[in-house]
This record gives structure tokens, C-alpha cells and sequence, in this order.
């Protein structure tokens, strides 16, 4: 292979639409390996069956990837909502075995599209509550809690020949910023990291996990000067300390904590100077922009920025990560039984009183925003059809007001308060990660995690 077609081995670029565009297909001649999928492929009826098909029939042998989280992250069933509950509620339910099932599920979807590369597990710990692109997505606070379900998932997940990607190394739980908008900062020293950040990461290393995710935020206990996409001193940890040897992807180096001060062709070579072997450039990619990358990685090397032995390593791990093979027999089902999922909620003693409640029920969703990862995906009961506007609720109806994230300033408060001046019983679900103060709290939001709530909200599923 020439230095030109392992420079484009190592990168993963994102396009528009459902058809594979004329650059795309030079690319893939020209030594592309990789390609990841996002909410702009997304065909007309929902999901990527249909770019899917496109990518297997003009490109065959295209290690495609997507990031199928399950629950508030999806692709395949975006944007209707996933059919799986998501990390918090299988963390919650603390059932490997339905872990396991569950990402199976997901990979049986994904392996009968030709998806061979899952950017998921989300494994790190969620620390901090008010994490703003975490939460949900996490299985837990505990770190052995979510180094069991991690190895769970990624080999119920490799069980079906879909390669995992553990995600956000060395860990983005205990952080308070969007890496998607801002360069968030980890300050906790080494001790913590090794007992809480780092456990899942080699729970999933022990488990076989294919790919790991680097993140963009910047732990300075490890390297207080750069991002742990761009340090190899961050990186050194996972190969040398954890014993890694599989396929370092970075998080999309479009995100403002990669590339806002640098560009995303300078982010690249940065990313491969650390360590990172596939670079995963952002949706929307485009033929102009990965030639630019392209273009920048090689006169990397060729002033001596870049060590040709250094793209060539990488490349070499991303072809034979792509020689995977699918198990591409019947998908499994990814979701647990709704009185299964309704374990992992929280009520208070008014909501059990609301729920055994005989008068009409009345749901009223309050629009709440996402942030890049989930983006607009249907969710909670709205996403089935089961919501009203508070302007339609009558009187003498039980009503249940939805929200996710509702922090003291969220506007479901205000419309619980409307309610209850206006004599309502009511309860305030939250289907985010909990802020307090919600009688009901579901630690997701996916659809199948609505049908359980409106299970419990009837009286027919008893938590």
C-alpha cells in the first residue's frame, strides 16, 4: 500500500443523503476503508435501511459504522425512537443477562444492514448529575455497576460479529460541558480516575472489545495541556496500563472540542500523532473537506510532523478491523418486557397514589431540548401518540406532566403549577437523568421505556 492510500485508510468520513455521492466512491478506490452513518442518511421512512442497501450494492466491503446506542441514541430507528430501553435502565435492572440480550438485539440490526462497526458502549461513569451529553446514556454512577454491563453489552454486541466501541476514554461522566460545543475539563486527580473513569474501560478490554473512543476533553491529572484525543500521554494509559491493542477511534473531530481553534485537517494530524488510528471527521463530510484532510496528514509527514510507520500502524488496524464478518441471520429483539423496565423507575409515595388513581389520565410532554448525540429523535409518550396539550386537558383528569433533564428552571415546572392551580391531581415524570424533584423519574426516554411508564401511569404495570 502507498503512503497515500493508508492516509486515506485512517480516515472515516460522513456524507449526506441516501445514495453514496461521486467523491465517496473515488475515495473508496482510492484506498477508503471507513464510513460512518448519521441522522443526514436517514431515508425518508425513518432508519438507514435504505443507505444501507446503496453502500452495499456500490461500495461492497465498506466497514460501515453508525452509533446505536439503543434508547436515546439511535440511527436505525431514527427518528421515530429506539426499541431499546438504553444504559441506565439496564444498569438499573443491574441484569447482565438482559444486558447482554439487549445489545445482541442490537447487533443482530445492525450486522442484517451490513453495519459492521457499532460506536457504542457509552461506558463512562456518570458522575456528575447535571452532565449535559452523558446522562441516560451511561449505566450508572457506580463504576463496578457499569464495568459488569459493559462487558455484558460489548460481548452480547460481538456475539453477532458487530465490532463495539467502548466510549468516551478515559471517561466523560464527570463533566459539566458539551464537548460537542466546548472543551470540558476532568479535574479529578489520578486516584479517582483509576477507581472510577478507568474501570469500565478495562472491564471492556477484558472483555474483547474491538474499538475504544477517545474523547475530547482535557484530564489534567494525565495532560493538563491537551485534549485526551491529541495526548498520547492519555493514550499511553489505555495501551500500556489496560493492555488495548484493538482499533483507537476518535470522537468526530468536527466537534468544537477537536477542531473550533485548529480546523478539522490539523485536528487529524494531531489525533494520529497521539496514538488514534481511525478518525471519524463528522457528518457532512464531503469531497473537499477529505482531500483537505488528506492533503494535510501527508505534508505532515512529508516535514516530519507525522511518522510514516505511524499512519501505516493505523491503517493496518483499521483494515483488519474491516475484515470482520457479519452475522447477518434474523435480528433478535433489543427491548425487555415493559414490566421489566418498569423495575428501574423511581416513584414517590404521590406517584404510586397517582397511579392507582381511577379518573381519566391525561399525559402532556413538554418540549425539552437534546444535545447533538441524541439529536431530534421521538421520545417519551409523545413519541407513541399518547400526549396531549395542556389547553386539551379537562377537567377532573389525573394528569401526568413529561419532561427530560428537568433541572429547577425547566418549563414542566410552570406547567405542573398551571395544573395543580387549576385543581388537577398531577405528577412531573422526568425521563432524563434525575435532577430531583420529579415523582416519577424513568433514567430514559426511548419508546420502549414510555410504554412502561404509561403501563405504571395506568395502573397496569406495578413497579
Amino acid at each position: 500500500m502507498t503512503l497515500a492510500q493508508d492516509v486515506t485508510a485512517v480516515l472515516q468520513p460522513g456524507f449526506v443523503g441516501t445514495a453514496a455521492p461521486a467523491w465517496l466512491r473515488a475515495a473508496r478506490s482510492d484506498g477508503l476503508v471507513s464510513v460512518c452513518l448519521y441522522g443526514d442518511n436517514v431515508g425518508p421512512g425513518g432508519g438507514v435501511a435504505e443507505v444501507c442497501s446503496a453502500l452495499r450494492s456500490e461500495l461492497p466491503g465498506l466497514l460501515v459504522a453508525a452509533d446505536e446506542e439503543g434508547g436515546d441514541v439511535t440511527r436505525l430507528h431514527y427518528p421515530g425512537g429506539s426499541t431499546a430501553v438504553g444504559n441506565a435502565v439496564l444498569g438499573r435492572l443491574d441484569d447482565e443477562a438482559a444486558t447482554r440480550r439487549s445489545a445482541a438485539g442490537i447487533g443482530g440490526e445492525l450486522a442484517a444492514l451490513g453495519i459492521g462497526l457499532d460506536l457504542a458502549p457509552v461506558v463512562d461513569v456518570n458522575s456528575a448529575a447535571e452532565n449535559p451529553v452523558i446522562g441516560v446514556r451511561s449505566f450508572g454512577a457506580d463504576p463496578d455497576a457499569v464495568a459488569r454491563h459493559t462487558a455484558a453489552w460489548v460481548e452480547g454486541l460481538q456475539s453477532t460479529g458487530v465490532a463495539a466501541c467502548a466510549k468516551h476514554f478515559p471517561g466523560h461522566g464527570d463533566t459539566v460541558a458539551d464537548s460537542h460545543h466546548d472543551l470540558p475539563r476532568v479535574e479529578a486527580p489520578v486516584a479517582v480516575l483509576r477507581a472510577r473513569e478507568l474501570v469500565p474501560f478495562a472491564a471492556a478490554v477484558r472483555a474483547g472489545v474491538e474499538c475504544v473512543m477517545t474523547s475530547h476533553i482535557v484530564v489534567t491529572a494525565l495532560d493538563p495541556g491537551r485534549p485526551a484525543t491529541f495526548s498520547p500521554l492519555v493514550l499511553r494509559v489505555l495501551r500500556e496500563d489496560l493492555g488495548f491493542e484493538g482499533v483507537l477511534v476518535s470522537d468526530a473531530l468536527d466537534m468544537a472540542g477537536a477542531s473550533a481553534e485548529t480546523g478539522i485537517p490539523e485536528a487529524a494530524v494531531r489525533a494520529l500523532a497521539a496514538g488514534v488510528d481511525l478518525l471519524c471527521l463528522g457528518s457532512a463530510t464531503g469531497g473537499e473537506q477529505l482531500d483537505a484532510v488528506r492533503a494535510h496528514v501527508l505534508g505532515a509527514v512529508a516535514t516530519g510532523r507525522l511518522e510514516a510507520f505511524r499512519v501505516s500502524e493505523a491503517a493496518a488496524r483499521v483494515r483488519r478491523l474491516a475484515d470482520r464478518r457479519l452475522d447477518a441471520g434474523a435480528p433478535a429483539t433489543a427491548t425487555v418486557p415493559d414490566a421489566g423496565t418498569a423495575r428501574a423507575f423511581t416513584l414517590t409515595d404521590h406517584a404510586r397514589r397517582f397511579a392507582a388513581g381511577t379518573a381519566p389520565l391525561a399525559v402532556v410532554q413538554v418540549a425539552s431540548g437534546s444535545n447533538l448525540a441524541v439529536g431530534a429523535v421521538a421520545w417519551g409518550p409523545a413519541a407513541l401518540d399518547a400526549t396531549v396539550r395542556e389547553d386539551e386537558v379537562r377537567p377532573g383528569d389525573r394528569v401526568a406532566v413529561v419532561g427530560r433533564g428537568v433541572g429547577p428552571d425547566h418549563p414542566a415546572r410552570a406547567v405542573v403549577a398551571r395544573l395543580r392551580a387549576a385543581g388537577h391531581e398531577v405528577v412531573l415524570v422526568d425521563c432524563g437523568w434525575p435532577r430531583g424533584g420529579a415523582d416519577v423519574e424513568t433514567w430514559g426516554s426511548s419508546p420502549a421505556v414510555a410504554r412502561a411508564l404509561l403501563g405504571v401511569l395506568r395502573g397496569e404495570i406495578r413497579p
